[in-house]
């Protein structure tokens, strides 16, 4: 049992060390790109809703 947790923690160490970890800068503009898309498909689906729920209200009177 130690030995398959010792071989498993191994091949993690080995498994991390392939993974490519982004730099400062790149973590920095993914970040700022993905707050950017949600800010605008936040503000798209809120026109959206408003003008539905506007032609909605219209349709039922």
């Amino acid at each position: 049992m130690i030995n398959k947790a010792i071989k498993y923690v191994g091949d993690v160490k080995k498994e991390m060390s392939k993974v490519h970890w982004p730099s400062r800068m790149e973590l920095r503009d993914s970040s700022v790109i993905v707050v950017v898309l949600s800010l605008l498909m936040a503000t798209f689906i809120f026109v959206n809703d408003t003008i539905l729920n506007f032609i909605l209200k219209m349709v039922l009177r």
